[in-house]
């Protein structure tokens, strides 16, 4: 409920008397008083017991400070107690509402510690309407103003003060919100004609606004004095760096003497050490203070700290990095003898370019591991850094130093943490570099991968030529689809096809297994793996052409080892073998497609290649009363469709050289499926096994189960030549099949195929599909 003091007409006839000082009360205004005297606090507990409310007076002070008790103003105003506040020190803080104007007519004689008076209300003089509007509108115009250039008053308080439509609370108001001396502060309260008071009002206002426009004008000079004398500073400090650089001071900067030094030992071009100097002779005129100062400095400490002219010496025992790449991996021939040739050449010719490679294969065939076995048989420096991702062109050729916190870029950054001028340096995934707004890396590689070029590299932040025509770059990538053709053409791409089991085996007997054996804590004596093992985990657990999750599968077996021995140290030896592979492994996740294993109409054994490496793929075709159409299933991509239709087309030309009657083509529908009709096919390579399917159904001649065939077919009857025959070979051999059937083309491909692969198959090689019939199809 609000305090019915509030809004009391009528004051009471005897009122107590608080003396206040350094503020004068309006009425309509809320304001705090501190009181200190034991009297005064007598005086407001006793309003609080009874009508709260006070008559407060400001004191009047003498000249010399001291203050008199009973020397107070003849005006004052009538207030109500809100609120009291008592602080630690004994003192209080009582919350005021001013309420009307009064003066004293007689103090009362009373035995209390304070003063008692009647006092009288004093009548305002109303001023006319249409007059208090025009003062009004002033006023509320000159306070504006006043708000817009002065900090004291917050925009809000104009909302408060133009929505009070009377002109004495108006008045009131704003006369308390001003700050003015106590004098001019009274001379509002003591006016009761409000018009004289509203114009008492607008002068006061245009004598504020004048001294705040003087107040902003005088910062506004300071302001500018301060800033003319920093200048000054920065100056003084420039004039005596040039005091030392004429040798007039006994006092040497020590950062420039520092980089002298530096300067004199290090092996920088011409180029290099003329803008060096150049740098080193502005900073010795800048002030330590000054941004510049930092540019510069940062500037001249990455020329100097580069490895100029300084090379490791390269291992050109040939054996002996032979013997080094073979520690490390089992296989990849053909990048081994790529190094190894490099560092025969290298060996006889001193100042020979380091080739530039391009490692392309699928995930986890050893890419990357790869670069550190050649940094480690070159007895290079070797630094790895993926470029998969990236979208600004600055990674590659750094920032200008007009940029703030501008770098080099990723090269000249990873030469200079290496040390020397002629590091391994491999760019992991080049084929997914990304381009926006900022720039093409890829385009910015051109240069960096340019033999002929990359000798006078320029790096925007260094701005001069940096020879890189000694670093051996390689980069992987996983396919060359994405590879700008202009970035492919730099590159020696050498392919990386994928191991095949024979060589996964290897891997894991030679590398994944010691290695798992030693990072789960345990030795050969507690756990081996049986012969035939590793073979049916690859078959079983994994589909990849790499081995990482070939090498997850041991780790697993490896830790449930080693949570047997954990449990029991006199656990006996663990022999991983396909009776507890289950146990360790949980069940298989692979299966293979049956094969026929007998001679069946319409169905052939084909080969493909995939990611994962090589697989067999059955090929079913069957015939159906119908009206000539042909359906394709099995998640078939675009290319491998085409090659149904060229091998359809190929035997409705050729029916009657296979002795097909062309009614059939009219009577039936052929459905041709491909089993495993989740997986996605593509590509041309069973174009011949789908003529054979085919073939076999409108003859009525069953097909050789243990014959498997791949070869692109042409709509004449030329069988073309295809890849992956090293893959698909190894999967005949996994199938246990007898003879393969290959375009004569890819004859000089078996080259490349381990004799352990083609031991046991018999080859057929053809290049028209006619030489096929008779070897596959049963009379």
């Amino acid at each position: 409920m609000k305090n019915k003091l509030d809004y009391i007409d009528v004051l009471p006839p005897t009122m107590r008397i608080l003396p206040v000082e350094g503020i004068i009360p309006l009425p309509h205004i809320i304001f705090p008083v501190m009181i200190r005297e034991e009297n005064l606090h007598q005086l407001i507990n006793d309003a609080l017991k009874s009508d709260k409310t006070v008559a407060v007076f400001t004191r009047i002070l003498s000249d010399e400070g001291d203050d008199n008790d009973n020397a107070i103003l003849d005006i004052g105003v009538a207030c109500s107690v809100l609120k009291i506040i008592q602080i630690g020190d004994g003192s209080s803080r009582v919350l005021l509402r001013g309420l009307h104007r009064i003066a004293i007519e007689r103090e009362m004689e009373t035995q209390l510690d304070y003063r008692i008076a009647i006092v009288k209300q004093l009548k305002e003089i109303s001023a006319p309407k249409l007059k208090s509007e025009a003062y009004i509108r002033t006023i509320s115009d000159l306070f504006q103003r006043i708000i817009s250039i002065s900090p004291v008053f917050p925009e809000e308080i104009q909302d408060v003060i133009f929505a009070i439509e009377d002109p004495s609370k108006l008045t009131d108001l704003i006369a308390s919100s001003l700050s003015i001396q106590i004098s001019e502060k009274y001379n509002f309260l003591k006016e009761l004609n409000i018009a004289k008071r509203l114009d008492l009002l607008i002068k006061t206002l245009q004598k504020e606004f004048k001294i705040i426009e003087l107040n902003a004008k005088i910062n506004e000079h300071v302001n500018k004095e301060v800033n003319r004398q920093q200048r000054e500073f920065l100056l003084r400090e420039q004039l005596e760096a040039i005091k030392k650089e004429l040798g007039e001071s006994d006092d040497d900067d020590s950062d420039v003497v520092e980089m002298n030094k530096k300067l004199d030992a290090a092996k920088l071009t011409p180029e290099a050490m003329k803008a060096v100097e150049k740098e080193i002779e502005r900073l010795a005129l800048m002030s330590p203070f000054s941004s510049e100062y930092t540019v510069s400095k940062t500037y001249i400490d990455w020329m100097l700290d580069l490895p100029w002219g300084e090379y490791t010496g390269d291992r050109l025992d040939i054996n002996e990095a032979s013997t080094i790449l073979d520690e490390d991996h089992y296989g990849l021939e053909d990048v081994k003898d790529r190094i190894l040739e490099f560092l025969s050449v290298l060996k006889l010719k001193q100042n020979a370019k380091s080739p530039i490679l391009c490692l392309v294969g699928p995930p986890g065939v050893g890419k990357t591991s790869i670069g550190k076995s050649i940094a480690r048989a070159m007895h290079r420096e070797f630094i790895r850094f993926s470029v998969g991702g990236m979208r600004d062109e600055a990674e590659i050729r750094g920032h200008r130093r007009t940029y703030i916190g501008s770098m080099p870029g990723r090269i000249i950054q990873y030469i200079k943490k290496c040390g020397s001028q002629n590091p391994v340096i491999m760019l992991d995934e080049v084929d997914k570099i990304g381009a926006d707004f900022r720039g093409d890396p890829a385009s910015a590689l051109l240069e960096v991968l340019d033999s002929e070029q990359n000798k006078d590299f320029r790096d925007n932040f260094l701005e001069v030529a940096f020879d890189l025509s000694k670093v051996f770059f390689i980069a992987t990538a996983n396919s060359t689809h994405s590879i700008p053709p202009a970035l492919l053409d730099r590159m020696e791409l050498i392919s990386m096809p994928g191991y095949i089991t024979p060589e996964k085996v290897q891997i894991a007997k030679q590398f994944l297994i010691p290695r798992q054996i030693e990072q789960n804590g345990l030795t050969k004596m507690q756990l081996r793996f049986a012969p035939k093992i590793i073979e049916a985990m690859i078959e079983h657990y994994t589909m990849e052409a790499g081995v990482r999750n070939l090498e997850r599968e041991i780790a697993k077996v490896c830790r449930k080892s080693a949570r047997e021995f954990a449990k029991d140290e006199k656990h006996e030896k663990i022999i991983l073998d396909t009776g507890n592979m289950e146990h360790f492994l949980g069940p298989k996740k692979i299966f293979k497609d049956n094969l026929p294993v007998e001679n069946e109409v319409g169905i052939v054994v084909g080969l493909a290649y995939t990611e994962s490496g090589g697989d067999v793929l059955p090929v079913e075709v069957t015939l159906m009363p119908g009206k000539g159409n042909f359906k394709m299933t099995g998640l078939l991509g675009d290319v491998m469709k085409e090659s149904v239709e060229t091998a359809i087309s190929f035997l409705r030309a050729s029916a009657v050289e296979f002795g097909i009657e062309p009614v059939q083509f009219m009577k039936h529908d052929i459905h041709i499926h491909f089993p495993a009709a989740a997986i996605p096919k593509d590509g041309p390579s069973a174009g011949v096994t789908i003529t054979t399917a085919v073939l076999s159904c409108l003859t009525g001649r069953k097909v050789r189960y243990n014959v498997a065939m791949t070869g692109e077919i042409s709509l004449r009857g030329r069988v073309l030549p295809i890849g992956g025959v090293r893959e698909k070979l190894t999967a005949a051999k996994r199938m246990k099949i007898k003879t393969v059937i290959l375009p004569k083309a890819n004859q000089s491909d078996l080259d490349k195929v381990p004799d352990m692969v083609k031991k046991g198959i018999s080859f057929i090689f053809v290049d028209h599909y006619r030489d096929i019939v008779d070897k596959v199809l049963l009379k």
